[in-house]
C-alpha cells in the first residue's frame, strides 16, 4: 500500500476537484460558469505534456543505451499523451461552443493543439509502418525528440506570442492561470497535479500490460 500512495492521491484530488469545482464561486466574467471546466480541461493538457515529456526522456534513454524497454515506454507514453489530448481538445471543443458559439474558432490555441497532435499521430503512423524492430525503434526515438520540441513550440510558445486569440488567460476579462481568485486555485492546482499523476497511472499500467504481452508472445515462439 505504501508504494501505492500517489495512486490514492490521484482519486482523492480529482474527486475533491470534481466535486468542489462545482461548488466553488467562480468570479463574475465574460465566460461566466463555464470557467468551470478550466479545472478538467486544463488539467487533461498537462497531463499530456507530463506523459509527452515522459517519452522523450525515454527515447533519448534508449539513443543512449539501446533498452528496448525505453522504447517500450516512450511509445505507450505517446498513446496516452495522445488520448488525454483529444480529452483536452474535446472538452476545449465543449467549451468552446458555449463561450464563442462555435465548437471550433480559429484560435492560435486551438490550431496549435491540432497541430501537435497530428504530429504524434504521424508518429504512431511510422512506427507501424517499419517492420525492424530495432530500426523501428531508432527512428521512432529521433522522430519522437522533434515531436516534442514540435509540442512545446505550438502549444506552449507560439499562441502565448500571438495577440488574435480569445483563449482565457489571454486578457479581456476571461480568467485563467493568474486572473484566477484564491478560491478557484484551490481547486485548480489539486485537479492539476490529479490529472498529471493519473496519467502517469495509467501509463504505468498499459508498460506493464504491454510487457507482459511480449513476454508470453516470446513464450510462444519458443515453445
Amino acid at each position: 500500500m505504501k508504494k501505492n500512495w500517489w495512486k490514492y492521491l490521484s482519486i482523492l484530488l480529482l474527486l475533491y476537484a470534481i466535486i468542489y469545482g462545482f461548488m466553488v464561486q467562480v468570479p463574475d466574467s465574460n465566460i461566466g460558469d463555464t470557467v468551470r471546466n478550466v479545472f478538467f480541461h486544463v488539467g487533461m493538457w498537462f497531463a499530456m505534456l507530463g506523459v509527452m515529456l515522459t517519452s522523450f526522456v525515454n527515447s533519448l534513454k534508449f539513443l543512449s543505451k539501446g533498452n528496448m524497454y525505453n522504447d517500450l515506454k516512450a511509445n505507450q507514453a505517446v498513446l496516452v499523451g495522445v488520448f488525454f489530448g483529444l480529452l483536452g481538445i474535446i472538452t476545449g471543443m465543449v467549451w468552446a461552443k458555449f463561450t464563442w458559439g462555435e465548437p471550433w474558432a480559429n484560435d492560435p490555441h486551438l490550431n496549435g493543439a491540432a497541430v501537435s497532435l497530428l504530429v504524434y499521430f504521424a508518429y504512431l503512423v511510422l512506427r507501424s509502418a517499419i517492420p525492424d524492430e530495432e530500426k523501428r525503434a531508432r527512428v521512432s526515438a529521433v522522430y519522437n525528440i522533434f515531436a516534442f520540441v514540435i509540442l512545446i513550440v505550438f502549444v506552449g510558445i507560439l499562441p502565448r506570442l500571438s495577440s488574435d486569440t480569445m483563449h482565457p488567460g489571454s486578457g479581456d476579462g476571461n480568467p485563467a492561470f493568474g486572473d484566477m481568485d484564491a478560491q478557484m486555485r484551490y481547486v485548480f492546482y489539486p485537479a492539476l497535479i490529479g490529472w498529471i499523476i493519473l496519467s502517469q497511472w495509467v501509463l504505468q499500467i498499459r508498460t506493464r500490460t504491454k510487457v507482459i504481452e511480449e513476454y508470453i508472445e516470446e513464450k510462444e515462439l519458443n515453445f
